[in-house]
């Protein structure tokens, strides 16, 4: 058996090295029109930043040790530049010789990647405007930065590599601003969540331009970056508005390709062509969610498709079931983490569900070094499985998203999470932990112990009497900021206060994180009066609407 991978990096050196563990006496070639046939394209950013100082440590697996573990024939610089299915050969050039040569296969893996997008825009191919694929990418920005020392940079497109590339520009003194069409950045958030990140970066130095986007580059000295609402002026220029598939040649022998050029695979990552597997971030995915087709490039999923289609060459019934798009960033000591559906997901999957949010400390507040960690989980409300988490913090956070997204993967219900035994130690988590603290807050939802409103609902309420606004936090929180409207009650004196909260009208309730508003509830319901918590607290809502941050404390400091 022969087979011929185009494409080396997750995706197809996972194949190749699964292609030898399976059958030893496979001949296995992979062709790779790049120098390097597997790279950790995701350190790429902290290769420029400086974080990884030698370059050597971005490369995972070279031509020599591939061949000395593995017995695989990698050839790099060698660009697959035509298929002929019907004849089952791939057409190659050698990059530096220009050289055209033939070679057959038995079986074909295309792991071709994803490509940066370069939009449609004048200026767009000036030398000092770059994208990030990767080390060649890398080493043009690294030499560039050193050779003109720009002193500011702007980056196109706020997702996750424009995030990471903010934060290693700047580590390397670069004034960094971020411009995104969006109204936020993180596609994989929502703006609730995003809203943390937002005032992070900008603690942090980094200009963030939203809701607006890129027209024109064009130069006058500095590069002048045009936008659909004014201009800056700036050095460099990074393209990060996102990726595509980068399928031409699946494209060029007739295999399937949706709208977006997707490669369209079978779950054993068959290709619409016999013989022919594609794997990575060129294929087109199912939704672990929605069961919907979807293109979600991540590494994770990348080298698992690689093993699936070197199980299927050998004759194992391997499947791939999905991906739900757990990922992970760290912006400077921020910590950002997602998983399933957000709400604009669930919304177009025409999903009836319900959310709740916490706010709490990653370990133990006794405990020195907590830190406080956002976490939004959404849930259907007919079943009660849970959809998609997004969690934004420092400490702590890529450990419950884990919990969250495996719980996710094995078809959870949100109240499933309260009976999680999670490992406990003061130093590393609270007898309740925060997984166990989003499944008691669900269930009090489901079973109507508590009914909540949410943060861009409170600016509608109305003011004319007909509902009691109410704030159970203490007067020296109150004195640091208030909703308008909102009538200072603290819980402590709430049992006493009752004569002034009308029992005939709803009840409307906040408190710092949602906390203490809560069992303002309790006891109020136990009154008989109708209550409502606002879910995530004042601190999510100056957050979200007013883009003013609220500074963490525990609630007995401000008694």
């Amino acid at each position: 058996m022969k087979t011929v991978i185009i494409g080396g990096v997750a995706g197809g050196a996972s194949a190749a090295a699964r292609l030898r563990r399976l059958d030893e006496k496979a001949e296995i070639i992979i062709l790779e029109r790049g120098p390097f046939v597997s790279f950790a394209n995701c350190g790429l950013p902290y290769y420029i930043g400086g974080t990884i100082t030698e370059k050597s440590d971005l490369t995972l697996q070279s031509p020599e040790s591939l061949r000395a573990r593995f017995n695989i024939d990698v050839r790099v610089k060698h660009e697959a530049v035509k298929i002929n299915p019907a004849r089952k050969t791939v057409t190659v050039r050698a990059v530096e010789t220009g050289k055209v040569y033939e070679e057959n296969y038995d079986k074909l893996i295309l792991s071709p990647g994803a490509e940066p997008v370069r939009p449609p825009v004048k200026g767009i191919e000036n030398e000092r405007v770059f994208t990030l694929r990767n080390i060649p990418d890398t080493e043009k920005i690294k030499d560039f930065i050193a050779k003109n020392n720009p002193k500011n940079a702007v980056i196109i497109g706020g997702g996750y590599i424009g995030v990471e590339m903010a934060e290693n520009l700047a580590n390397a003194g670069i004034k960094v601003t971020i411009v995104e069409l969006a109204d936020h950045l993180i596609t994989s958030l929502d703006y609730d969540m995003a809203a943390d990140v937002h005032q992070y970066l900008r603690k942090k130095g980094i200009c963030l331009i939203l809701g607006n986007g890129l027209r024109e580059i064009a130069e006058d000295g500095s590069l002048v970056v045009k936008l659909q609402n004014g201009e800056i002026k700036t050095d460099m220029v990074i393209l990060a508005v996102g990726v595509r598939p980068d399928s031409g040649l699946a494209k060029d022998c007739g295999i399937e390709t949706d709208q977006r050029g997707a490669i369209l695979v079978n779950e054993n990552m068959q290709t619409s062509i016999p013989d022919i597997y594609a794997v990575g971030d060129a294929v087109q995915v199912k939704n672990f969610i929605t069961n919907a087709p979807a293109f979600i490039p991540l590494a994770g999923p990348a080298n698992k498709q690689g093993r699936i289609a070197a199980d299927n060459i050998c004759g194992i019934n391997s499947r791939y079931t999905g991906t739900q798009g757990s990922a992970i960033l760290k912006i400077f000591d921020m910590t950002v983490a997602s998983t399933g559906l957000n709400e604009l997901a669930a919304k177009a999957a025409a999903i009836d569900y319900d959310k709740t949010y916490l706010y709490s400390v990653s370990h133990a507040d006794y405990y020195p070094g907590a830190t406080h960690m956002s976490i939004k989980v959404l849930w259907e409300k007919t079943t009660h499985k849970l959809l998609g988490a997004q969690i934004v913090g420092y400490d702590g956070v890529d450990k419950r998203m884990d919990v969250l997204a495996t719980a996710i993967r094995f078809g959870a219900k949100v109240t499933d999470l309260k009976d999680l035994e999670l490992c406990y130690a003061p130093l590393f988590g609270s007898a309740k932990d925060p997984v166990n603290m989003i499944g008691f807050v669900a269930e009090n939802v489901i079973t109507g112990k508590v009914k909540q409103f949410f943060w861009d609902e409170v600016d509608s309420l109305p003011r004319d009497g007909s509902v009691f606004l109410l704030d159970v936090r203490t007067k020296t929180e109150v004195a640091r900021g208030k909703i308008e409207g909102f009538v200072n009650i603290p819980l402590n004196n709430l049992r006493e206060r009752l004569n002034e909260i009308p029992r005939d009208k709803p009840v409307y309730v906040h408190c710092h994180s949602g906390l203490r508003s809560y069992i303002a509830c309790r006891i109020l319901t136990g009154y008989g009066y109708d209550c409502r918590n606002l879910a995530g607290g004042y601190r999510l809502y100056e957050t979200a609407v007013h883009e003013k941050s609220v500074r963490d404390y525990i609630c007995t400091e401000c008694e």
